[in-house]
């Protein structure tokens, strides 16, 4: 099977996170497209949701998408999330898959400071998916770029709307706004 990796904070999981994932999931022929959230990100400090929160998050947003599905494959280990432990561990349990992990392109210019980056060009195709607007940069090895369009949203931006009692519906799926909502968080 052809599986899509898209790994990240999620902290929300917002449309923008979707769209990309659809737009690698349609112009690389996937088949699934995992999306991980991250437990303990090793470039960024903590999230501010934990990482049950975000996964619980990702596994709404990614419901009603045949395609998509939510990972816990990075909650189950003590430690950093290293991208290169998740692709290692995914092709113990999934020797069959082929797999892309799907990358936007600020990542993508910061992967050679990934802890062993060389490795994860042996262990995976890498996609590069642009800010709506943005050309991608060069990246530490090869790379496919993913076309379509993309959505101008930052999980930034909705957690300082939620912090200042603004609506992110449109932002998010309304499961998420409404699990936001429920669970008091970013305020």
């Amino acid at each position: 099977m052809r599986v899509g990796l898209l790994g990240g904070t999620f902290d929300p999981v917002h449309l923008g996170h979707l769209r990309a994932a659809e737009n690698a999931r349609e112009a690389l022929g996937l088949e699934r497209v995992a999306f991980v959230p991250s437990a303990q990100p090793p470039h960024r400090t903590a999230p501010l949701s934990s990482a049950r929160d975000r996964f619980t998050m990702v596994a709404l947003a990614t419901a009603g998408h045949a395609g998509f599905y939510a990972s816990d494959v990075e909650l189950e280990r003590e430690g950093p999330s290293y991208t290169v432990d998740t692709l290692r561990a995914w092709r113990t349990r999934h020797p069959a898959d082929e797999l892309v992990l799907v990358v936007g392109s600020d990542a993508f210019a910061e992967m050679d400071s990934w802890r062993e980056a060389n490795a994860l060009f042996d262990l995976c195709t890498v996609a590069v998916v642009p800010r709506a607007g943005e050309t991608p940069a060069a990246g530490p090895g090869p790379a496919v770029p993913v076309a379509g369009p993309g959505l101008p949203v930052s999980s930034t931006e909705i957690r300082r709307r939620v912090a200042a009692r603004q609506s992110v519906r449109y932002l998010v799926p309304e499961s998420v706004a409404d699990f936001i909502e429920k669970r008091g968080l970013y305020r």
